[in-house]
């Protein structure tokens, strides 16, 4: 009978070294699998006072298979295999949570085997061998006697299973290639769908964003030190998210309700106890933490209750804080293979910029939106990016081969050598196609029947300014201003903010840069400066609307720019105006920046032009009051078309229910670009409509000459643009503005192929 508390009257933490000791060198094959497998049980057992210790591990069939036993019969080792959730062993795999029963017999999950020889053992303990949330395997202990186990016993357990299943794994135990059959992770070839982010096409070797803890950090040589490094983590977490809280320094996730949750869960009694247990019996801090994830992953993993399964993400969160806080490293800092691919649940801009560019070949996301700053900073970088991959991570182990398609929205993990085949072949046409788009590099855009489109490009990061030259973009259309704000911890000051405007107007040289002004709030949150809870923030202050509430802000921003443009052109744009008088109240701190710089002697732009975003459905009625007014505007089709749908675009339940070309919003935009012909306003397009081929053609045929794209779409416009006979293009298009049908895709794809036009 196990005593209570004898189970580890040495504690796991000698157990476990005792197990390192007697196995020495195993992991070079110096003694035969078997025999130090039996090794391993036979120490359990003798240190938790058991008469029966077992190790199941899951066969790729997803059988559990008897590896080793100390006490049930030895003839049963690799014979006795369970089916998916067979038997109490099947049942804590099937759980992912331990399972300890006084008399196993009597419980409806027990599934009696002759061969094994437990008829006389009532007492049953078992715990998963977790990783990366799955059950890789069962460990179990079993008595004679029926008794309870109690809770430090099952908390030992868990222990010992954690450190089996990474030692497993890594092949410290058991050399890999006697693991063959053994799923320690998923190894077969897998096809997820999702989105496509990022246009390309890569593969290569996966890089976990939350790196996996190597097995040498995962016992500790000073328990003390490593709880006291624990308590001093936790409570820098704790105080960072009241800062965040409760002296009103904003929010550093995307809603305020967030926040609130991971101090809650940062409190959560349960959550702390764990991590301090674990700490206790032998792990270090980081593994502690990890212990405790993997269970919740396994664990929240099982439910079907989207809200429930929200928190597992919580709860995940607040773990990769806890571990950043106890390693304090950057992802930049870390060893990458040369053709890495990233994965992660979702990442902001600052996560990714940290990684080195040559390295970074690909990027895959469980969650995020085509319209998330890590897709629009993908995009700009052009690194292939694909989304929306439910359970991605659980299906990956790091340096994995994987395929990322950013053509299709797929992703081919541990792919077969003929789809490895497959994708270089259509890589290698890829880079031919570069190659044509490099040549029409300096070729100016005009239509076959002689109409000239200025073809500019979207920027925002250092990268762009390269890109432009590369893709031969006769300009920046669109310099989103907010990348400098997001990826820095405080506010950038007016001489930093300044540094960069003039940057950018010198690598333009005599090419226009139109500057988009400070467009935060909603989904970009900045975590030093303060912000209310709102209940829909994608309708509620931000953009312009923050600014003109927050007037210092908004008027340092455009001081730095007034004086970046000293002495040349300086294009300055206001996103999401929605009234006239917003526009005007907007200008007037224009003046007010111009007429201070002047009473202080400072140049001023030579030549300065004011303009509005066209992105609220608002101004489509009240556009012979607003051009007037303004120097030029431009088309924000991503928000207009959200708006006019009531369909949030970082949101994929709603965001694909309607299509950009459609009667709706092709009407929408002809009457755009009719009242800006008629006033003689210059009028662009630098929504991400104006980087797909098909879609550009549709805004050609309706009349705009200036698109803005992102750099990946420059050449395929221009291509495009080249090809097109717009006097034929309008015939055809006139008839399609006024069908009932949602979406005229189709039948503008099929004018665009009867007329040779290159999409």
């Amino acid at each position: 009978m196990m005593p209570a508390g004898g189970a580890m009257t040495r504690g796991p933490r000698i157990l476990l070294r005792q197990i390192r000791e007697a196995l020495g060198g195993a992991g070079a094959g110096a003694t035969p699998a078997q025999d130090r497998l039996n090794m391993v049980v036979r120490i359990i057992a003798r240190s938790m006072v058991a008469e029966v210790c077992s190790i199941y591990l899951r066969r790729g069939s997803g059988e559990l298979e008897l590896f080793a036993t100390e006490g049930l019969n030895p003839d049963a080792v690799h014979n006795t295999r369970l089916r998916p959730g067979e038997g109490l062993v099947g049942e804590v795999a099937r759980m992912a949570q331990p399972i300890s029963l006084s008399d196993a017999p009597s419980h409806p999950s027990f599934s009696y085997r002759p061969e094994t020889g437990e008829d006389p053992y009532h007492a049953f303990l078992g715990a998963p061998l977790l990783r990366g949330g799955r059950a890789i395997g069962v460990l179990v202990v079993q008595n004679r006697t029926e008794r309870r186990y109690d809770e430090e016993e099952v908390e030992d357990i868990q222990t010992i299973a954690m450190v089996l299943s990474e030692t497993v794994s890594s092949g410290e135990l058991l050399a890999l290639d006697e693991l063959r059959d053994v799923e320690l992770a998923p190894h077969r070839p897998e096809r997820l769908k999702g989105q496509k982010f990022s246009d390309g096409l890569a593969f290569g070797h996966v890089v976990l964003h939350e790196a996996p803890l190597p097995p040498e950090k995962l016992l500790s040589e000073d328990p003390a030190m490593e709880e006291a490094r624990l308590k001093l983590a936790l409570a820098t977490l704790k105080t960072g998210l009241d800062v965040m809280l409760d002296k009103g320094q904003g929010l550093a996730g995307p809603s305020f309700e967030v926040l609130e949750t991971y101090r809650m869960f940062a409190d959560d009694r349960g959550w702390n106890r764990s991590l301090e247990e674990a700490v206790r019996n032998g792990l270090t801090a980081e593994a502690a933490v990890d212990r405790v994830r993997n269970e919740h992953r396994a664990r929240f993993a099982q439910a079907r209750d989207p809200y429930i399964r929200e928190r597992l993400h919580d709860f995940e969160d607040l773990a990769n804080r806890l571990l950043r806080v106890l390693a304090g490293d950057k992802p930049g800092e870390r060893e990458l293979p040369d053709d890495a691919i990233l994965v992660a649940r979702n990442l902001g801009p600052a996560d990714l910029l940290e990684y080195p560019r040559d390295k970074l070949k690909g990027l895959l996301l469980e969650e995020g939106s085509a319209a998330s700053h890590a897709a629009i900073v993908a995009r700009a970088l052009q690194i292939p990016c694909v989304g929306r991959l439910m359970g991605l991570r659980d299906r990956l182990s790091e340096g994995d081969m994987v395929i990322a398609d950013g053509e299709t929205g797929e992703t081919y993990l541990r792919p077969r050598p003929d789809m490895l085949e497959a994708v270089q072949s259509r890589m290698a046409v890829r880079e031919q196609r570069q190659a044509e788009f490099a040549q029409l590099r300096d070729v100016p855009a005009v239509t076959l029947d002689g109409q000239r489109i200025t073809v500019l490009t979207n920027a925002g990061l250092a990268v762009d300014l390269e890109n432009m030259a590369e893709t031969g973009a006769e300009g920046i259309g669109l310099f989103r201003t907010e990348f400098q704000f997001m990826v820095s911890d405080e506010l950038p000051r007016l001489n930093a903010q300044t540094a960069l405007y003039k940057l950018v107007l010198d690598a333009a040289g005599d090419k226009p840069v139109t500057f988009r002004t400070l467009d935060i709030g909603g989904d970009k949150v900045l975590p030093y400066l303060e912000a209310e809870r709102e209940e829909n923030p994608a309708l509620g202050r931000r953009a312009i609307r923050l600014g003109l509430d927050r007037p210092s802000l908004l008027r340092m921003q455009l001081r730095a720019l007034l004086a970046a443009g000293a002495g040349r052109e300086l294009r300055v744009m206001f996103p999401m105006i929605a009234t006239v008088d917003e526009f005007r109240a907007a200008r007037e701190l224009v003046d007010i920046e111009c007429a201070w710089a002047k009473r202080r002697g400072r140049a001023l732009p030579a030549l300065l032009r004011v303009g509005a975003m066209v992105e609220c459905p608002s101004l489509l009625w009240h556009l012979d009051a607003l051009l007037p007014l303004t120097d030029f505007v431009s088309i924000g089709t991503n928000d207009l078309f959200q708006y006019m749908y009531a369909a949030d675009r970082t949101n994929p339940l709603v965001s694909d229910r309607y299509d950009p070309l459609s009667p709706p919003t092709l009407r929408a935009l002809q009457s755009i670009q009719k009242a800006c012909a008629d006033t003689g306003t210059p009028v662009s397009i630098c929504g991400e409509l104006a980087g797909r081929p098909l879609e550009a053609f549709a805004l050609i045929v309706l009349g705009f000459t200036r698109l803005s794209a992102p750099a990946g779409g420059v050449g395929p416009v221009k291509r495009m643009i080249l090809s097109a006979d717009l006097s034929a293009a309008r015939r055809g298009m006139a008839n399609l503005l006024n069908l009932s049908t949602g979406s005229v895709r189709n039948e503008i794809e099929s004018l665009a192929r009867k007329l040779n036009v290159a999409v």
